[in-house]
């Protein structure tokens, strides 16, 4: 078998939903598995998905094993010569795996490749790229250094933000969100580290990578990985969680002689803490005010792309929700040029989101459509004709 796919999902069944019709879309000629690791989620995930994806092999924990653990799991049952770990909450294009696959035949020493990712404004995620934590590099990428001077080589490394992002080039971290691995690579390094809980487990997986001799690469295919930027990086729990893993990989990898680094280290944790804590006060003391920090859906245009089913079905939903829809039937302009020439009707003022039909779109042409002009302003949103429902990275709207 060539590919094995492994997603492990935890109460996003509809993210989850949209990631395997885009794998469905994208294996088409490949000799392909899929597995599932629902790691306890309460959301009837499983339920829910298995009659849509009888090819799926869904696998259910009575308790949440955390991503390495639920990982390893599948990759112990799992028979491709390339194992692709990949998050529920992004979507591929149709030919992104094809492409990955024949540049990884094609260079025997590549051990692991990842690709590009897009937000959901459909600008580049600086988390495709990454070099490895050392001591000095996570320093300069807390004590803002690296934000300041990305061109820099020293400065930039953790995000590797002087590389371009329109060739292949050799990296160090390879994103967990997307990961492709070498079968035969793993068998020689092991499998993910379960000291990490969650986060930090690609960093240790693409380090021991390069230790056994092997490249990792970055290649300009794109995908869409929701939560890379709305995941809540600003909460005390990731924090927490992040940077305790990034202390276990300090530990193992460059033991104690270096852990007189831990105290600049743990000083830039607690003024990223202090800010996280003065944020936090801020928004509680707003909303016992009565002022909202977060806008809802109800407070963004909506502008849909489709058939005339789907616009049909979608006046019916912004009626019942009370949202700002604009309607727009496919024609041949649209189906070539998408939401480009519709971004003169946008207010750059509040959020709009461009919703296309993913009945009359493919997976591919909407990231194309997104990567070719990202605004601020704008997001992507996708409408699913089997579900009827309508996905953001902020909400889902049945």
């Amino acid at each position: 078998m060539k590919l094995s796919i492994i997603i492990v999902n935890y109460n996003v069944k509809h993210y989850l939903y949209q990631c395997l019709d885009s794998v469905r879309k994208a294996i088409k000629g490949i000799d392909a598995e899929v597995f599932v690791v629902d790691n306890h989620s309460r959301d009837n995930s499983v339920t829910w998905l298995k009659p849509m994806f009888p090819e799926v092999c869904f696998i259910e924990s009575n308790h949440n094993l955390g991503f390495s653990r639920a990982n390893n799991h599948a990759i112990r049952k799992s028979k491709g010569d390339y194992i692709l770990l990949l998050n529920p909450d992004t979507i591929v294009g149709e030919d992104t795996l094809r492409h990955v696959l024949t540049f990884m035949d094609e260079h025997p020493k590549a051990g692991g490749a990842g690709v590009k990712m897009l937000n959901s404004r459909g600008m580049r995620a600086l988390e495709s790229r990454r070099g490895i934590p050392t001591p000095m590099t996570a320093f300069y990428k807390m004590s803002g250094l690296g934000s300041k001077f990305p061109e820099n080589k020293r400065f930039g490394r953790y995000y590797m933000s002087y590389l371009p992002w329109d060739k292949p080039v050799q990296i160090e971290i390879i994103s967990g969100a997307f990961c492709m691995l070498r079968n035969s690579v793993l068998e020689q390094i092991g499998l993910l580290d379960e000291d990490f809980f969650m986060y930090g487990e690609d960093i240790d997986l693409s380090f021991r990578i390069l230790k056994g001799g092997h490249e990792n690469w970055y290649l300009p295919e794109t995908i869409l990985h929701y939560k890379g930027e709305s995941t809540e990086k600003s909460s005390f729990r990731y924090v927490h969680v992040f940077y305790k893993a990034m202390f276990i990989f300090l530990k193992k990898h460059y033991g104690a002689s270096h852990l007189w680094l831990a105290v600049p280290i743990q000083l830039a944790i607690f003024i990223k803490a202090c800010g996280v804590l003065k944020n936090v006060m801020s928004d509680h003391i707003r909303k016992i005010l009565g002022f909202s920090t977060t806008p809802k859906y109800k407070d963004a245009d909506y502008f849909f792309i489709g058939s005339m089913k789907m616009i049909e079905e979608c006046r019916k939903m912004t009626a019942k929700k009370g949202l700002s829809g604009r309607f727009y039937e496919v024609d041949q302009e649209l189906k070539k040029e998408g939401h480009v020439q519709l971004l003169k009707e946008i207010s750059p003022t509040h959020d709009n989101y461009i919703v296309y039909d993913t009945g009359q779109f493919t997976y591919s042409d909407i990231l194309q459509f997104f990567e070719r002009q990202p605004q601020d302003s704008v997001k992507i949103g996708l409408y699913h004709p089997l579900t009827k429902t309508l996905i953001t990275d902020d909400e889902i709207i049945r």
